[in-house]
């Protein structure tokens, strides 16, 4: 292999990244010399929306980029146009919230462009020590942006647990990739093939520990404990990118690992279904006892990420038989349109939560909605929406989510498994539900019926707009979002 100069082709395939860190540079150089907070949100803005356009160029330059370190296909034009996406509607969700809490939004912005380009290498990645780099990136940005709020004591608290269990969770990353790299000589994922029957122990405990340091990101039981605590404590525009944004591309590289690396397709579907089983119960059990509405969606948050452990146990069934990676491809796509029908109804639903919050986030509990179609009828229906999707009610994306996962997990004749998701989706329309009836048939209290109106800006209804529509435009026409998940351009991006 030849370690020369990069090409200029290489650049381009990273150029997403390049924007997002050089954007968020010019914006913390632009902090000691201007105050005004619409300029700094509009050159946020172009900075994140640039980036994510230019994520086109890596398919026009499709292939391995800097010696095979990153792959440049449409599987990551997905995830980066999805992760992009999130950081746009985040920075428009922000501003309003920043100039409330009065907190600086210069450095708060290049934070959100920074872990945002660490998602992008995530979704990239081809060689476990790049995926290392793009999950430091994002998660160093993410433990100063969980703070951020560093008068609230809540706010520093969830940074402290964050940093403490993330850097634990990094530890066994690292510790994983040095074993698969002690079993197979290489950190590339197309060079792990073809390994000696005396080192296969030794790959899968690897990949095991590397199962475990991205469970953390993504919110798997027994790894989990964080995530009430830190999606309480930290703003909820940060709330929002976490639910979304960093989920989405720790599962990319799952999918790119768990696709690439025979030994983990083969031997891991015990592993995937008991996590799956756990994940849901962990989940929706724990919301059903929860008051505060950011707590019960990040319960939820934990529940949904078992329902796409069950495409992953899927895939792993289906690829056992002759047909190779191909017969996957169904729970690949269900794995894809999940995550995208998830993304915008949790940033929908945490920008309401944001807005409703007041300052200092004060009005978080179900009391505090009590009565909300009254003061709020428009948010009340756009929250609703949200939390039916959720649920996973026809006409709404996460209906269809729920669905192809489902039957990826039946025509594996994962039927219990299939019977479990069932169950739990059953169990989580009592929180989801909860919260609608106390919008639409509890008074509001006293106090909540003397406070002002709260105002939505043109930017918040902006990002609530897009992500209703976004909501039910995929669940009445899904089949076209599917037919392009399912085409051997983008699911061969795994392969």
């Amino acid at each position: 292999m030849n370690f020369s100069t990069p090409s200029p082709e290489d650049f381009y395939r990273v150029m997403p990244e390049l924007l997002w860190c050089g954007f968020g540079v010019l914006l913390m150089l632009l902090q000691p010399l201007t105050k005004n907070r619409a300029f700094l949100a509009v050159v946020a803005f172009i900075g994140a929306a640039a980036g994510t356009a230019s994520s086109l160029l890596g398919v026009r330059y499709a292939g391995m980029g800097f010696f095979g370190l990153l792959q440049s296909d449409t599987f990551s034009l997905f995830f980066h146009v999805l992760v992009g996406a999130v950081a746009v509607l985040v920075i428009l969700v922000a501003e309003p919230y920043l100039s409330r809490e009065k907190l600086q939004s210069a450095e708060f912005y290049a934070l959100i462009l920074f872990a945002t380009a660490g998602m992008g290498v995530l979704a990239s990645a081809q060689e476990l020590l790049t995926a290392f780099i793009g999950l430091e990136m994002s998660s160093i940005a993410s433990y100063v942006l969980a703070g951020y709020r560093r008068d609230t004591l809540k706010s520093s608290e969830s940074s402290l647990k964050y940093f403490l269990l993330g850097s634990f969770a990094t530890a066994f990353f690292l510790y994983g990739i040095a074993l698969v790299y002690g079993a197979s000589e290489t950190t590339l994922l197309t060079g792990m093939g073809h390994v000696a029957d005396s080192q296969l122990s030794l790959l899968k405990l690897g990949l095991a520990l590397i199962l475990i340091g991205l469970g953390f990101k993504v919110a798997i039981a027994p790894f989990q404990i964080w995530t009430p605590d830190v999606y309480e404590g930290a703003p909820t525009p940060v709330t929002a990118l976490f639910a979304a944004g960093p989920k989405a591309a720790a599962f990319a590289l799952l999918l790119r690992i768990f696709a690439t690396v025979p030994a983990a397709t083969q031997h891991w579907f015990w592993a995937f279904w008991i996590l799956a089983v756990l994940t849901m119960f962990t989940g929706n059990l724990g919301a059903l006892v929860q008051n505060n509405v950011k707590r019960l969606l990040a319960y939820s948050s934990i529940a949904h990420a078992g329902y796409i452990l069950v495409a992953f146990a899927a895939v792993t069934g289906m690829t056992s038989g002759e047909s190779g990676n191909a017969g996957g491809v169904p729970a690949y796509a269900a794995v894809l349109f999940y995550l995208l029908s998830y993304a915008l109804v949790k940033v929908g639903a945490f920008t309401i939560v944001s807005q409703l919050g007041g300052k200092d986030e004060k009005y978080v509990t179900l009391e505090d909605y009590a009565g909300l179609s009254q003061r709020h009828p428009v948010a009340a229906a756009a929250l609703s929406l949200f939390l039916l999707s959720l649920l996973g009610l026809p006409v709404t994306a996460g209906f269809f989510g729920k669905f192809y996962v489902f039957k990826a997990a039946v025509n594996s004749n994962l039927i219990w498994l299939a019977v479990l998701m069932a169950v739990n989706s059953i169990i989580g329309a009592y929180y989801y539900l909860k919260v609608i009836v106390a919008m639409y048939m509890r008074e509001p209290s006293e106090d909540s019926a003397a406070t002002a109106p709260i105002a939505f800006p043109a930017t918040v209804n902006i990002v609530l707009a897009v992500s209703a529509i976004g909501t039910v435009y995929f669940g009445l026409f899904p089949n076209q979002v599917l037919r392009l998940l399912l085409e051997k351009t983008l699911i061969g991006g795994l392969k």
